[in-house]
């Protein structure tokens, strides 16, 4: 399947919306249709593009804002919750950990409020401007979950499919949640999947992810839609694998000689990895393995770890490490791709 922008079908009654490339913001989300019902695996990360999604889905399949009855998020991340308001209809699903960083973790109106003062923010402004400015996140009111579920599974149903709700997290964030549908072998990660760009660990442990795709790997799946990049199978996942396993693995070698974690991340050569996308990832990723092996619970500076990514940025822009940032170039049609 190509790695094009728009809904695709991978299978029966199963959709992937996709933006390529993959970047930050840049997320994909998941349909599910059978016996005249739908379920919306996540949104976008604001309104506007959400809107979109939702128009060429109706118009590809009869689905869309007004007829969508469920929607689960995988995470509680903007870029795959941001657009939840325009499901008028959907009852909202979440798993309960990501349900308390919906409501906990930073709103839409703070994202807008620190766009506003990037033009006096230097080095981490220009950053900021490069990888969030196309988003528009003045207005976007983030509606959370109708319900939450505790356990570590949960099965809904779509017409006659199961459609069942894994929770991974804590891992990319607290509440990683896979939705699996069984009988069409297919499977939606959200975030626990970055395929051809750098996975970045904002919760951890490290070893849960790396977990996570070991419960992949074991799944019978074919199809895989990451929420980031172009769908896969396994071999992408276990790429994601390797990413993870070597960065603890450097990680820690550096904590044993007394390394701090910014000191780390700078000083870990990326090797093959450098030709992923957004590899100043690194720079949070090793910071929370160093909160793992610190047993360090304190609440972290988010903008000094979006500092350490700039400066990270820009080296590694100066090696010609990592890949050009594209945006989604704009549909022209709503026309829904076959798998293949």
């Amino acid at each position: 399947m190509r790695f094009e922008k728009g809904l695709h079908q991978i299978g029966s009654g199963n959709f992937a919306y996709l933006q390529p490339s993959g970047t930050w913001g840049y997320s994909n989300a998941g349909l599910i249709i059978d016996g005249g019902e739908a379920l919306l695996v996540d949104t976008l990360f604001d309104e506007r593009l959400t809107a979109e999604m939702l128009s060429i889905m109706r118009e590809a399949t009869g689905f869309g804002a007004g007829e969508i009855s469920q929607l689960v998020n995988t995470h509680a991340n903007g870029d795959h919750t941001f657009g939840n308001r325009l499901l008028t209809r959907a009852r909202i699903i979440a798993s309960a950990a990501t349900d308390h960083e919906m409501r906990g973790d930073a709103p839409p109106e703070m994202l807008a409020s620190v766009m506003s003062q990037t033009d006096k923010m230097g080095q981490l402004g220009a950053y900021l401007d490069e990888i969030f400015g196309a988003f528009d996140f003045a207005g976007v009111k983030l509606r959370v979950a109708d319900e939450h579920f505790d356990g570590a599974e949960k099965r809904l149903r779509v017409g006659g499919k199961d459609v069942d709700l894994i929770v991974v997290g804590p891992a990319h964030t607290g509440g990683d949640t896979l939705v699996h549908v069984p009988q069409d072998r297919i499977l939606y990660t959200g975030d626990i999947l970055f395929i051809d760009g750098t996975p970045i660990s904002w919760s951890g442990p490290v070893r849960n992810w790396i977990a996570a795709c070991d419960r992949i790997l074991n799944m019978d799946v074919d199809i895989i839609v990451p929420g980031h990049g172009p769908v896969t199978g396994k071999k992408g996942v276990r790429a994601n694998r390797e990413y993870l396993t070597f960065v603890e693995a450097q990680a820690k070698a550096r904590h044993a000689t007394g390394m701090d974690s910014w000191e780390a991340a700078q000083d870990i050569s990326l090797d093959a990895f450098g030709a992923l996308e957004d590899p100043e990832r690194i720079a949070v990723t090793v910071d929370t393995v160093y909160r793992e092996l610190n047993n360090d619970h304190s609440k972290r500076d988010v903008m000094e770890m979006f500092g350490r990514m700039a400066e990270l940025d820009r080296r590694y822009r100066a090696q010609g490490l990592g890949r050009p940032r594209v945006a989604p170039t704009p549909l022209t049609h709503g026309t829904c791709g076959q798998a293949h």
